[in-house]
Order: structure tokens, then C-alpha cells, then sequence
């Protein structure tokens, strides 16, 4: 329950500080997140020696980078949609790629701040505050 928590969490205080900050008025700061949460699991795939785990893995951040990039493009509702989306596959990665690098707390850390990201930036959008399409 704490990872999970923890991701939530630190979920709020990116969309909060973004927000304060002024990052969420740039079109691709919502983007780039999902990019960067997509990328990790390659980290630990490397990280473990575990070259077989790269394809896989490398597969699945594929997916997530396209919907970054055409939420990018097109609308930042698939961003959102790229991140709920990757909330549910932390939730079920481990039954989906064996990846010996994940930490045991990811899943359900990387889920809450997945979930709760999206849930922020879906607020944003629905607010009519998103940044200028492109």
C-alpha cells in the first residue's frame, strides 16, 4: 500500500508544482512525462543484465511513445489515455513480461503515479485549461 501511495503522491506534487511552476501551459510537458515512465522498465531490463527482456519491453515503450507523440500532435486526451494505460500494464506487467530488474515495489508505484498523473491531466483538460493545440 506505501508504494502505491508514495506514487500518488508524488503524482499530485508533478501535476501541483507543474502547474505552479507554469509547465503545464507547455503542450509536451504532459508528453515527455509519459515517455520518461515508459522508459524505465528498459532501465531495469539493463540494469539486470537481461537482454532477452529488452524486445519486450522495448515493444511495450514503443506503444506508450506513439500515443505521446500523437497526443502531442493531436490531442493531449491520448496522453491521457497513454497513461492510464500504462497504469493498468504496471499493474499487470509482472504476468506479462518477466523483467528481473523491476524493483518489487514498482508495479504498484509506477500504477499510482500513472493513474493519478492521468487523472490530473484529464482534470486539466476537461477544466478547458489545456495548452494550444498544434
Amino acid at each position: 500500500m506505501m508504494p502505491l501511495l508514495t506514487g500518488v503522491l508524488l503524482a499530485l506534487a508533478t501535476a501541483i508544482g507543474g502547474w505552479v511552476v507554469g509547465f503545464t501551459r507547455e503542450r509536451g510537458f504532459f508528453p515527455v512525462v509519459l515517455i520518461v515512465i515508459a522508459t524505465y522498465n528498459l532501465l531495469f531490463a539493463v540494469m539486470a543484465d537481461s537482454p532477452g527482456t529488452l524486445r519486450p519491453e522495448l515493444d511495450a515503450a514503443i506503444v506508450f511513445l506513439a500515443l505521446a507523440v500523437a497526443g502531442y500532435k493531436r490531442s493531449l486526451w491520448l496522453v491521457a489515455l497513454g497513461l492510464f494505460a500504462h497504469g493498468v500494464f504496471d499493474a499487470f506487467h509482472g504476468r506479462l513480461i518477466a523483467n528481473p530488474g523491476v524493483p518489487e515495489f514498482w508495479p504498484a508505484f509506477c500504477a499510482g503515479y500513472d493513474l493519478a498523473f492521468a487523472a490530473c491531466l484529464s482534470l486539466l483538460l476537461a477544466s478547458g485549461a489545456q495548452p494550444p493545440s498544434r
